[in-house]
């Protein structure tokens, strides 16, 4: 009798075990509905809609949550990326070298003749000398936190080249999802070829999700990709614009701002990988293309999104 006891008590805690597992499910799931039973991530579909439809441009968005849900709006292939694709560059560098067993502490020289003095460049500013010599580190650095030009074209051309980075990407996102064409000198001699370096807003949050919640390359490179872009100092009016000064609230992210010609804003983006204090981590992409009007307004745009995203999140999920 007592062997009898013994074993009905298993059975019943297992079956309270499983009805506190269906709770717990039930309970999240019901978290996810708000008062009138919509769920939050259709909230959230139709409050960047609003915003976006009200755009002078088009604008298309992407978020994944906590690594599973995600929302998008206007989701084509069709954005260009900018210097977002500098991310990819870094990753694609990263690939390389772990493959041929070399250190990011690898020196290169560059002759500071061969560098352009009229594109974007903080690396040109800070080095004055004839022949300049820095690790790769201090390059991608210069890519991932300022968005330098000279950096990128120089790994390109010594390192990593477009079509490489290309197919290694492929092996991360979906192909359709995105394309690596030109670099950033062949952009600036033709302005027309930025749309073919192009990506859908998932495609490009994809990539950032996978950098901060998988394996990508090693340890050690992909650590500092994640910190570089935590450092990240361009664009901070836009995804990081309502998010400054938060209490608990981390963010990496990196920019591509495009060219305007005849009063059309070419791209003006940003891709960031967000925490909050109440443990919600997500993925948000921003991607503003053809915007009639200037940079301040596009990055008006992208913070009016990010600040729509972050409230719901940060008030809705626990």
């Amino acid at each position: 009798m007592a062997k009898m006891n013994k074993k009905q008590g298993a059975v019943w805690c297992m079956a309270l075990v499983c009805i506190a597992a269906l709770f717990v499910f039930w309970f999240s799931q019901s978290a996810k509905k708000s008062s009138d039973g919509t769920s939050w991530t259709d909230v959230l579909t139709d409050s960047i809609s609003r915003i976006a439809s009200a755009c002078p441009g088009e604008v298309g968005v992407a978020v994944i949550i906590n690594n599973t849900d995600t929302v998008t709006v206007n989701n084509t292939s069709v954005y260009p990326m900018m210097s977002v694709f500098k991310l990819h560059q870094a990753l694609a560098i990263c690939n390389r070298f772990d493959q041929d067993g070399f250190s990011l502490d690898t020196v290169l020289t560059i002759r500071r003749e061969d560098l352009d003095p009229k594109t974007w460049s903080p690396m040109l500013k800070e080095h004055w000398e004839p022949l300049i010599t820095l690790p790769v580190s201090d390059l991608l650095r210069y890519t991932l936190i300022q968005s330098d030009n000279n950096a990128s074209n120089l790994m390109f051309e010594r390192l990593v080249n477009v079509a490489e980075t290309d197919s290694f990407i492929a092996t991360l996102i979906p192909r359709s999802s995105f394309r690596i064409a030109y670099t950033e000198s062949e952009m600036a001699a033709e302005h027309a070829k930025a749309y073919a370096n192009c990506t859908s807003p998932l495609g490009a949050a994809m990539l950032m999700n996978r950098l901060f919640t998988d394996t990508l390359v090693s340890r050690e490179k992909q650590s500092f990709i994640m910190k570089s872009l935590g450092e990240c100092t361009t664009g901070k009016d836009r995804i990081a614009a309502p998010l400054l000064g938060k209490e608990g609230v981390t963010i990496a992210h990196k920019t591509g701002s495009g060219y305007t010609e005849n009063g059309i804003l070419v791209a003006h983006n940003d891709v960031a990988y967000i925490g909050l204090p109440n443990g919600v981590r997500y993925t948000l992409a921003v991607l503003v293309k053809d915007f009639r009007g200037n940079e301040v307004q596009a990055a008006q745009v992208a913070a009016h999104i990010s600040a729509t995203v972050y409230s719901l999140l940060n008030d809705s999920i626990d």
